[in-house]
């Protein structure tokens, strides 16, 4: 496997096709991904700059959305110590989702399908598996 371009996020053709959309209407873009219930445990698509992050975010890497700016993807730090470990790939289904988020009127929703990352993955990112 090539790690030399392991990242933490990735895209669904699907969901690009959705975001290029997006950015035509609304211009660059960007995700949060916080720790809420609900709708709050979905990925959160914003225009960029209009979910103010922080110290209690942390950066998972930007989505190569051909056609368009790259997305970048935050999540809440408090979540991250859950999900430190895997690879988070933005996909789009059926359905509405939370009002916030700009897809919510498309009949649309994002959602975060995840895997754990490998060994390698962990270590071209710098990082190693906790083990018990």
């Amino acid at each position: 496997m090539d790690t030399a371009g392991a990242a933490r996020v990735g895209v669904t053709e699907e969901a690009a096709r959705l975001l290029r959309s997006l950015a035509e209407a609304h211009g660059p873009l960007m995700f949060h991904q916080s720790g809420g219930c609900c709708d709050g445990s979905s990925p959160m698509c914003y225009p960029a700059g209009e979910f103010l992050t922080g110290e209690s975010d942390v950066h998972l890497g930007d989505l190569p959305v051909p056609g368009i700016e790259p997305v970048p993807v935050w999540m809440a730090r408090d979540q991250f110590a859950y999900w430190s470990h895997t690879h988070l790939t933005i996909d789009v289904v059926p359905g509405r989702g939370s009002g916030f988020s700009l897809e919510a009127p498309t009949g649309r929703r994002f959602l975060i399908r995840s895997r754990l990352l490998t060994d390698e993955e962990l270590a071209a990112l710098g990082e190693e598996r906790s083990r018990p």
